[in-house]
């Protein structure tokens, strides 16, 4: 990380001399890299020169994704960093030799640190948050964990919030979500702890069907609320060769590379079944992907199977949970025959195996949640509040452009 940290600094503070200068933007709705090229005056030759492996990430980056330019005196860019994940970020860039554009994926520098913060409440968890430590971030943080855990309303003036989380930052900024850790609720006399699990959903302790192990983690027994809204598996028969990441050393490339999905092992010819009733907004080839089935999805949900053999539905077609929409195959960019499953939330990938269930859960009527170290995480934010520590205060963010050198 500290290479990567070193190699992006210093392509930075090249140019500080020419006056160049840093602007923070904001990805927009329906932008495409393409017309990107084309607002910076770069060739769409570049996209030739680009992988068929790495133009499939070109689509990737997300509506209102903050990104990086370096722009120098006559107005020129000189470097961009824009994210495609929480990890990895496209790296262009000019040659100052050749003045030609250069492009690479590369792991997004951002440093961690924890912090600690009180809160009265006066209105409601969120608004009193945002004005104790101005970060929204945090605050919508804290709301998520409380949602489906305590009745807020029934919160009254007077009563405490304490939490410790984990913050990124990315160039003195803040970056992505925090990870709240646990938070201590004070209401009416009584103290409750909260505990986040890595979605950032909150569990009581001492609740139903709530324990620890010895070794200090949390575990909760959460019921299955709608067996008919969990997504099915995309084969009927299940072998992991690949498991999804935002950052892998790629056997083919040999370099790094997000891996957006999970790839089963199977024979080519396999019959391939959409997770969950939807409707198909893409069948057909799509670069490193090969022979590609898309599917939208009720909440939000969006399917993804690649690298087929044969395609068996068409765009615009409804489908059902467990109907046939392709085999498998190893079309595209591809070692052998496998499915490559992704799946997207809200227009963010996620990892497919914490929302696909196997059909023997189909018995279970409990999801086991585990929290690693939770009572460490407890003792820790103990600490904070016997020893009154002070809430970290985040400075309102500066979105005036950012200058590089004197």
């Amino acid at each position: 990380m500290s290479l990567f940290k070193s190699i992006v600094m210093i392509l930075f503070a090249v140019t500080s001399l020419f006056g160049a200068k840093v602007t923070q933007q904001s990805w927009e709705r329906g932008q495409t890299f393409s017309n990107y090229l084309e607002e910076h005056n770069i060739s769409n030759n570049l996209l030739n020169q680009i992988s068929k492996e790495d133009q499939k990430f070109l689509t990737e980056i997300q509506s209102n994704a903050e990104y990086y330019e370096l722009i120098d005196a006559d107005n020129t860019l000189i470097q961009a960093l824009i994210p495609i994940n929480q990890e990895m970020q496209i790296h262009l860039y000019k040659n100052g030799k050749s003045d030609e554009y250069g492009f690479d994926i590369i792991p997004i520098v951002y440093e961690e640190s924890e912090y600690f913060a009180k809160v009265e409440i006066n209105s409601n968890p969120y608004t009193d948050t945002l004005k104790t430590i101005n970060q929204p971030k945090v605050a919508k943080r804290v709301g998520q964990v409380l949602k489906n855990t305590i009745d807020t309303r029934s919160l009254a003036k007077g009563d405490q919030l304490a939490f410790n989380y984990k913050q990124r930052t990315r160039l003195g900024e803040v970056y992505d979500m925090p990870d709240i850790e646990v938070v201590k609720l004070t209401t009416r006399g009584k103290t409750k702890f909260i505990y986040a699990d890595e979605d950032g959903d909150g569990h009581l302790e001492g609740a139903n069907r709530t324990s620890f192990t010895k070794e200090g983690d949390f575990i909760h027994l959460v019921p299955f609320r709608d067996r008919s809204k969990r997504l099915g598996m995309p084969l009927r028969h299940i072998r992991i060769t690949s498991r999804f990441t935002y950052r892998r050393w790629h056997p083919i490339l040999k370099r790094y590379r997000p891996h957006h999905g999970t790839d089963f092992g199977a024979r080519r010819g396999t019959p391939l079944l959409a997770v969950y009733d939807g409707k198909v907004t893409y069948a057909g080839w799509m670069g490193g992907y090969g022979k590609v089935v898309k599917i939208r999805h009720p909440r939000g949900y969006e399917s993804l199977y690649a690298h087929q053999s044969r395609i068996h539905v068409r765009r615009g077609q409804q489908v059902k949970k467990g109907q046939i929409i392709g085999y498998v195959g190893n079309t595209g960019r591809s070692t052998g025959p496998h499915l490559h499953f992704g799946l997207k939330k809200s227009g963010r990938w996620v990892d497919p195996m914490k929302h696909l269930k196997r059909a023997s859960l189909n018995k279970k009527k409990f999801n086991k949640i585990v929290i690693k170290d939770a009572k460490l995480r407890k003792e820790k934010l103990v600490n904070l509040i016997d020893t009154n520590s002070s809430s970290y205060i985040w400075s309102a963010p500066d979105r005036q452009n950012m200058r590089i050198g004197g």
